[in-house]
């Protein structure tokens, strides 16, 4: 008889909104709310598939929670499978093991939690057992191989391990029980149910090594649809691996191509092409968007001075499309032309000039936008500070991109109100 189970990491229940362009009340919900609703889809596909069991791989929390919300809200989950006799196997990873949660949560019999200790079960089969073994963080850090503390495989037996691990590293991750695919391909063991990088990824070999990824995004930077993986072990021992979505809302950048746009409409038009476009392929029941404004046309000025207006003009078409939420406009359009394209001796071409020439350079200009830019950074809540970047090479990156688009904004609306003028 076949053994399936669903594997699955990264849930990070709770985690804070992270975008800072989240201003939309109902958009705030849903993203808010996504990972309790992914949750419940990966619950839901445990029951609809009759699997044997639920793999967790580690941060199922998100840091040092403390809501008896959550608490009650996974007790019930687990609940659901327990009266299904679906067996359940979980390793805490660093963000579990800030959880007060954790230490506090009583889940059903049916759960197995593994402790900073090499932790292994054996289930008999009437086909072939099946052996899994795992081991928690004890520390939010986790520096040093965990391999080499696993027990050996059961011989005879189908052996499936659990590993919170940064495998040989990944961009916007910390090194975490850092060890390769070969390594893992070394041990003997048949799966290896991977957690902690939040894009999927699968190696085959002696071992199928899977890391699911983040069953449900929460910005911008975890993009894309996610899934959870959907595995069969046959009775001769081969092993099968599915993707399945489990994304309630899914982010997305959406460039849009203005060139040509001499109208309000057909910009507006434009944009709710490619939104219908994008939602058309989208894999979850939302899509979060975020726009990005390009090309030549004369609008240019126009877009970035009624920006507002802009946003709800998209916003509106997002909700005609339906299931389509506007995150974010980035306006990059030029003037048809370029940014030069006014006749000498024009009062605003000049100040433009002057601004991003002499202004721009200027020490004591720089180092108030720094200051300002700063201040804001030290305001915000920590998780969000990313947006000034990771290093100061990043920063000033940053600080040069608040001067070029507030130099914009500025001819923007000089350049509008004088026509309205004329």
């Amino acid at each position: 008889m076949a053994f399936r189970f669903v594997h699955t990491a990264d849930l990070h229940l709770d985690s804070p909104l992270r975008s800072l362009s989240l201003r939309n009340p109902d958009l705030a919900a849903l993203v808010g709310n996504a990972t309790r609703a992914a949750f419940t889809a990966i619950i839901d596909l445990c029951l609809d598939e009759r699997v044997d069991a639920l793999l967790i791989a580690g941060d199922l929390y998100d840091g040092d929670q403390t809501s008896m919300k959550t608490a009650r809200f996974l007790a019930e989950e687990m609940g659901r499978l327990a009266e299904a006799g679906i067996l359940v196997f979980k390793i805490r990873g660093n963000h579990d093991a800030l959880s007060r949660i954790t230490k506090q949560l009583v889940l059903p019999d049916t759960v197995t939690v593994f402790g900073d200790k090499p932790g292994r079960r054996t289930i008999p089969r009437p086909g072939v057992d099946i052996a899994i073994h795992g081991i928690s963080f004890a520390k939010p850090q986790a520096p040093e191989s965990l391999l080499s503390r696993f027990e050996p495989p059961v011989p005879g037996a189908v052996n499936i391990g659990l590993l919170h691990t940064s495998l040989g590293g990944a961009p916007g991750h910390d090194v975490y029980a850092p060890c390769s695919p070969a390594d893992l391909h070394a041990t003997g063991f048949r799966y290896w149910g991977l957690g902690h990088i939040h894009q999927r990824s699968q190696h085959d070999g002696a071992a199928t090594i899977v890391m699911p990824g983040i069953p449900q995004g929460r910005d911008i930077n975890e993009a894309g649809p996610k899934s959870v993986s959907l595995v069969t072990v046959a009775d001769d021992g081969a092993i099968t691996v599915e993707e399945r979505r489990t994304s309630i809302a899914e982010f997305g950048r959406i460039e849009v191509d203005l060139s040509g746009a001499v109208t309000w409409e057909s910009a507006i038009g434009a944009i709710e092409a490619e939104l219908a476009a994008a939602r058309a392929v989208a894999g979850s029941p939302h899509l979060v968007a975020r726009l990005r404004l390009v090309g030549e046309t004369p609008l240019a000025f126009r877009l970035r001075r009624d920006a507002d207006l802009l946003q709800t003009e998209a916003a509106l078409r997002g909700e005609r499309i339906g299931g389509v939420w506007i995150e974010k406009i980035a306006i990059e359009a030029q003037d048809a032309g370029g940014r030069d394209i006014r006749p000498s001796g024009d009062p605003v071409l000049e100040l433009g000039q002057l601004m991003r020439g002499e202004i721009a350079r200027s020490h004591g200009v720089r180092e108030e936008v720094v200051r300002i830019a700063r201040e804001m950074l030290d305001e915000l809540p920590q998780e969000a500070r990313g947006i000034g970047g990771d290093d100061e090479a990043a920063f000033a990156a940053f600080v040069d991109t608040l001067i070029e688009e507030g130099t914009d904004e500025i001819l923007a609306r000089l350049v509008a109100g004088g026509a309205e003028a004329a």
